[in-house]
């Protein structure tokens, strides 16, 4: 009996069937015990800095996309004759000067570029009235009034006017504008050259499609307007 009980303990069981471990095998599963769990502890620091990096990566990406989001907005492209041109944008004050001057050149060449045409006389007349206050409509109605527009009219004369300079006063608001410029009008015997100084103040309005440069011309007045050269057209 204590030979068979010696056995069964050698052979790793308890008399009546339970298992037996001694203390060598015990001591032997231990290191694989501690195995197991560093490795799982490697495999989880490995999946928190996985899922960290995805963040961080996450969190980069959206950023450059807002980025580039925004940058695409503050461009502007231009097309002509079929292609495309990028603008920059830049802010309304350091446009003044330049919008300024376009305004004013646009206007003036709308009011005082003419044809022979009742028409065409009214359509550049109505884009230079969306660009200036009823200064504009009183001086109209009186060369009206004068008979100068059907007289361009019935004797088929062309009128255009040239921009020389535009000299602008930006320290007081309004800003004050006083424009030079050349105006010739082409009639049948002859060419007469004038001498054209305008002024007037410019106020900020909102931009429209009439208006793309978001002023208004207030107080307009003609201070000259004199023939400086007369030319025959006989030989012509």
């Amino acid at each position: 009996m204590m030979a068979r009980t010696a056995t069964a303990r050698e052979e790793g069981q308890y008399p009546g069937g339970f298992l037996y471990m001694t203390y060598e095998k015990m001591t032997d599963m231990f290191p694989k015990a501690k195995n197991i769990e560093t490795s799982f502890r490697q495999m989880r620091m490995v999946s928190i800095v996985s899922i960290l990096g995805s963040l961080c990566f996450g969190v980069f990406i959206v950023i450059k996309a807002n980025d580039m989001v925004l940058k695409s907005e503050a461009k502007v492209y231009i097309l002509s004759a079929g292609k495309a041109f990028e603008a920059f944008a830049s802010d309304r004050a350091s446009n003044i000067p330049v919008e300024a001057r376009a305004h004013v050149t646009s206007f003036m060449q709308d009011f005082f570029t003419l044809d022979p045409d009742e028409k065409m006389i009214y359509e550049n007349i109505k884009k230079a009235m969306y660009l200036a206050d009823g200064s504009v409509k009183r001086i109209y109605d009186n060369l009206k009034e004068s008979g100068y527009y059907s007289g361009v009219v019935s004797a088929n004369i062309s009128q255009r006017v040239s921009i020389d300079s535009i000299s602008l006063n930006l320290t007081n608001y309004p800003f004050y504008f006083r424009c030079y410029a050349t105006e010739t009008i082409t009639r049948a015997t002859s060419t007469v050259t004038r001498d054209l100084v305008t002024e007037g103040w410019l106020r900020d309005v909102n931009r429209s499609d009439n208006d793309p440069h978001g002023f208004l011309i207030e107080r307009w007045s003609i201070l000259e307007n004199k023939d400086v050269k007369v030319e025959s057209r006989q030989g012509q």
